[in-house]
């Protein structure tokens, strides 16, 4: 993926890898800053303003609210039917100090300098250009402000049994995530991206989301046995040719069977990203 600084490009553009199916939903909701946005938690302190692009359902966001209280978290999705669900989990919780807009991670209605951190998880991988999305994120962070981005890397992706099921779903995923102009492998491209945008002081780290328990493997492979025939990834699956009916039922079955089998593991690795303005 290159930078193309004259592209113009918006959120409604940006195909989202995943859609928004309940089944996608039911994975977001698991998401705190603990399992999620560990490597940020030096650089929360009360009082500070935050800016959380692409927030989803919004329970990092509620989470992050939490920590920096009475400092504003302001979260954005492109998506108004998601941005509704986060401020229904911020009014739940009792969270008052969180505010969720409809919004393009390209295109920020912010004025420059506005944040003192801009949060970003899981979100470059579905970008065409993450790096103007970076020259955007720096534009509305105060002078010293802090980046924060977090992304998997599909590359990387390890699981056993060695299922053909998911080697079908692996490859049919990265398939459907570049035709979506995505970069599945982002994760390893973040401290990049980072200095190209124009961020000086970048410090990289990685983590990993592991999923091996009873409970760990059945809300996982639950939600992926929907998601490959239920949610858009299969719609799109299909339309680009990643895979056909018969392939999204074998990788549904797979995903089923490594969720009962107790000999399941499976992890992705993430890249992390702290840069300073």
């Amino acid at each position: 993926m290159t930078d193309e600084p004259d592209r113009q490009e918006t959120a409604q553009r940006e195909q989202y890898t995943h859609g928004h199916h309940e089944s996608v939903l039911r994975s977001h909701t698991w998401r705190t800053v603990a399992n999620s946005a560990a490597y940020l938690v030096p650089h929360l302190s009360p009082g500070r303003s935050l800016l959380d692009v692409g927030c989803g359902p919004g329970t990092v966001t509620v989470d992050l609210a939490r920590r920096l209280y009475p400092g504003q978290v302001t979260g954005i999705d492109a998506s108004e039917q998601i941005v509704r669900h986060a401020a229904g989990l911020a009014f739940d919780e009792g969270v008052r100090n969180a505010s969720f807009h409809v919004g393009d991670a390209c295109a920020l209605d912010f004025p420059d300098e506005s944040f003192d951190i801009v949060h970003a998880h899981q979100v470059l991988q579905h970008l065409a250009n993450p790096v103007a999305a970076l020259r955007e994120f720096r534009r509305v962070l105060k002078p010293g402000g802090v980046f924060a981005g977090r992304d998997a890397d599909y590359g990387g992706v390890m699981y056993h049994p060695k299922l053909q099921g998911l080697s079908l779903w692996l490859t049919a995923y990265r398939d459907v995530h570049y035709s979506n102009g995505g970069d599945p492998d982002a994760g390893r491209s973040l401290k990049a991206w980072a200095r190209q945008a124009g961020f000086g002081a970048v410090t990289s780290s990685a983590s990993i989301w592991c999923f091996a328990s009873d409970v760990e493997r059945e809300w996982w492979g639950g939600s992926w046995a929907d998601r490959v025939t239920e949610s858009a990834f299969a719609a799109h699956a299909i339309e680009v040719g990643a895979a056909d009916l018969a392939d999204l039922n074998k990788m549904k079955a797979a995903w089923l069977q490594w969720a009962g089998d107790p000999d399941g593991w499976f992890g992705i690795p993430h890249g992390e990203v702290v840069a300073r303005k």
